[in-house]
């Protein structure tokens, strides 16, 4: 061993462009499994030279990925190879391969043995076109936790990396999750740790705005002056304004922009002033929060379907668009978001229509939040069953059997 290649010598880093170029990889095992689906993915023309393979690399040769020569190395498998993967089980076969590339010049790796080899594999990662490798000499253990923990801070937004090459001002509808800040999707975080201007709903969670860096401006969406205009009228200008004006705006919305969230309405208002617009979806509250109470919307025996409905308006309202004896005649699950106020004659419009009036309701109120609380009932008492416990928007309403399930769940047995 030379001391240029001992570990007390730092390596040099380089990221390898390998697109049409001739990768050799002896072994089809375990390490194979892991490296291959990278060198694939750089577009490497990747020759695999081994006896057997594990399913998984079996599967990727059997779709084209890859050329799979069947049998054991020999002398002159590396020819005109710019990068090896040395990772078989004989000990005498990988010191001839690796003797093979130093003599070639080829850049080679070993599983076997680091110190023999002229290259390191570093732990990688990558997150929205940025990839990070990491390489600590022997202590591979630790290259994958400041890997993990560069890339997550990246996908979080906690690691502030934003871009200022090719960045497009416009604006992103985020789906913000059903209101814990956990919930918000890896790119829903990051792109608000990129944003100029925040447009948040009172129903988005908000603790995210509180990591937002002091030159961020952030805007309650509720206290948008509108005077004789809708108010989503005004949403609509003020982030075709800012966006105008060269910022990057991030909407920031409860649940999924497109689940009762108008996102579209704000969408196609951007669409029509030649806005860039980006939809990140977000976790819905509709089977979020049943889920955080312990309720399955949909279980095994018990229900196989179910329908998310708003109960922003009373079913004796004319403006109302849901067909209730419809879903009344329905035997799955029914999820009502924006009910509380209107529970009671949507409980009594689904009785009077066949549903059972014993069937099971809970009521999810501030779901997946430190206040968040459920109510039982059942179609019979719903009604008054929220006005004496108090309950108030927001809150997420289960009517159906699937209530009933996963008692020992809920109670922690």
């Amino acid at each position: 061993m030379t001391a240029e290649r001992s570990d007390a010598v730092p390596a040099y880093p380089v990221g390898l462009r390998l697109a049409g170029r001739r990768v050799v990889v002896l072994g089809g095992g375990q390490v194979a499994q892991r490296r291959l689906p990278t060198l694939v993915a750089a577009g490497a023309d990747v020759v695999l030279v081994s006896p057997s393979a594990t399913p998984s690399v079996d599967a990727m040769a059997a779709a084209g990925e890859l050329r799979w020569e069947r049998r054991r190395y020999r002398p002159g498998d590396l020819a005109d190879a710019w990068y090896a993967l040395i990772a078989t089980d004989d000990a005498e076969a990988n010191e001839a391969a690796s003797a093979e590339a130093e003599s070639r010049r080829v850049w080679c790796v070993r599983s076997d043995d680091a110190d023999a080899a002229t290259a390191w594999t570093p732990a990688t990662g990558r997150t929205d076109g940025v990839t990070v490798a990491v390489l600590t000499g022997r202590d591979p253990r630790r290259s994958a936790a400041v890997r993990d923990a560069i890339v997550e801070g990246l996908r979080d937004g906690s690691l502030a990396a934003p871009q200022h090459r090719g960045r497009t001002p416009g604006v992103a509808l985020v789906g913000g999750g059903p209101g814990d800040p956990d919930l918000i999707t890896v790119r829903g975080r990051r792109l608000l740790a990129e944003a100029d201007v925040v447009i948040a709903d009172r129903l988005g969670p908000r603790d995210l705005l509180d990591e937002l860096p002091p030159h961020v401006e952030v805007i309650d969406a509720a206290k948008i002056p509108y005077g004789r205009a809708m108010a989503q009228e005004a949403i609509n200008a003020a982030l075709i304004e800012h966006a105008k004006a060269g910022k990057a705006v991030v909407r920031l919305k409860g649940g999924d922009p497109f689940v009762f969230g108008r996102g579209m309405e704000e969408a196609q208002a951007l669409a029509e002033a030649g806005i860039v617009c980006t939809v990140v979806p977000g976790i819905s509250s509709s089977i979020s929060v049943p889920a955080a109470a312990g309720i399955p919307v949909t279980h095994r025996g018990v229900a196989h379907e179910f329908t998310v409905v708003s109960g922003h308006v009373a079913p004796e309202d004319p403006r109302s668009l849901v067909d209730w004896a419809a879903l009344a005649r329905l035997r799955g699950t029914l999820v009502l978001l924006m009910a509380v106020e209107r529970i009671a004659p949507i409980a009594a419009a689904l009785v009077a229509h066949g549903r059972g009036a014993d069937t099971p309701v809970a009521v999810v109120q501030e779901g997946t939040t430190a206040a968040q609380r459920r109510v039982d009932a059942t179609l019979a008492t719903v009604g008054r069953r929220v006005a004496e416990e108090g309950v108030r928007p927001p809150a997420v309403i289960v009517i159906g059997e699937v209530v009933a399930v996963g008692a020992e769940f809920r109670t922690g047995r």
